[in-house]
């Protein structure tokens, strides 16, 4: 089974922007990312979707998600852009489909809307939404989805919930793809997340490179599927991977030493895949196994150093073809 491969651009959420100092060569590096990656292959590049930095919340850099989209969309020229995820709670929905349409034509017909909950409290409260208990973010993201979704097929959308309310909107132009924009849906929640990826969704997001954990929740995703009569063929069923691609015969924990910072060898591996090209393709097909068939790489210190993302394309991709 052919396999598409994606790649986060570096935006500053994960501090991976502090090497440069000058935030116009922060965004220009970004963008090198992205034509570096357009260039190797990729089928997408990626953001986030925060304000403030992890794992603490810093005095740095974090470039807002759907501006730089819009940039990204008119820096690059054939590479898919998407957000791992949107945070519903930080844009009314109504509003996020208009923004997704209008990127989709900016890119002409490249944009991806991904969406999900959001979890990040210290970052809601520090911009002043609050942050709802979990039950009611969950019953608002649902109410979200179908709106944005309406927002892009009728022409004059309307809908009444708990907590949004949209009266005979006007979306034009709806972007170019058809039938709309992709929709993705980040999250691995069995009862709402994966059912609401069945029933309005184009694409997900879950597992966290983890081959067992992917399988598990693709289970719980074909069951909704076959409920609602959906082909779950129809889906790109993706994954993220945070990568260190080593050099064969390198030593793992003196390699990563600059890319780890101050973590130690075993904390960073936690998070982060280390290995050769050889078992990056292992932990793949394991992946491919459990039924992903979208894998969405991350790799420390790309906004500096794209020797991982080139040789990714060039000796893991190609096994995937």
């Amino acid at each position: 089974m052919a396999v598409k491969f994606g790649t986060f651009v570096p935006q500053g959420w994960r501090m991976d922007l502090v090497e440069i100092d000058d935030p116009i060569e922060q965004y220009e590096a970004m963008t090198r990312v992205g034509l570096a990656a357009e260039a190797a292959g990729y089928d997408s590049i990626w953001v986030y979707d925060h304000f403030h930095t992890v794992p603490t919340p810093e005095i740095e850099t974090t470039f807002e998600a759907w501006t730089i989209t819009a940039g990204l969309a008119r820096d690059t020229q054939r590479i898919r852009i998407g957000q791992m995820v949107t945070c519903n709670g930080y844009r009314n929905p109504a509003m996020l489909a208009k923004l997704a349409s209008t990127v989709d034509v900016m890119s002409h017909g490249r944009a991806i809307c991904g969406l999900g909950a959001g979890w990040y409290e210290h970052e809601w409260r520090a911009y002043g939404y609050g942050f709802p208990e979990t039950a009611d973010r969950m019953r608002a993201f649902r109410e979200s989805v179908e709106i944005v979704v309406r927002m892009w097929t009728e022409e004059k959308a309307s809908f009444r919930g708990r907590y949004y309310t949209i009266d005979g909107a006007i979306n034009e132009p709806k972007g170019v793809q058809k039938p709309h924009v992709p929709l993705w849906l980040g999250g691995g929640g069995e009862k709402i997340t994966l059912k609401l990826v069945a029933q309005w969704a184009n694409g997900c997001n879950f597992g966290g490179g983890d081959p067992a954990q992917f399988r598990q929740k693709l289970s719980v995703l074909r069951g909704h599927c076959e409920t609602l009569g959906r082909d779950l063929n129809s889906l790109d069923r993706s994954t993220s991977l945070n990568l260190f691609l080593l050099e064969d015969g390198a030593d793992p924990a003196a390699a990563t030493g600059r890319a780890r910072g101050n973590a130690s060898y075993e904390e960073f591996s936690k998070g982060t895949f280390v290995g050769t090209a050889a078992q990056v393709t292992e932990r793949i097909g394991q992946l491919v196994d459990a039924g992903a068939n979208y894998v969405i790489t991350y790799f420390p210190r790309v906004a500096v150093d794209h020797t991982m993302l080139q040789r990714f394309a060039a000796e893991v991709m190609p096994q995937f073809a």
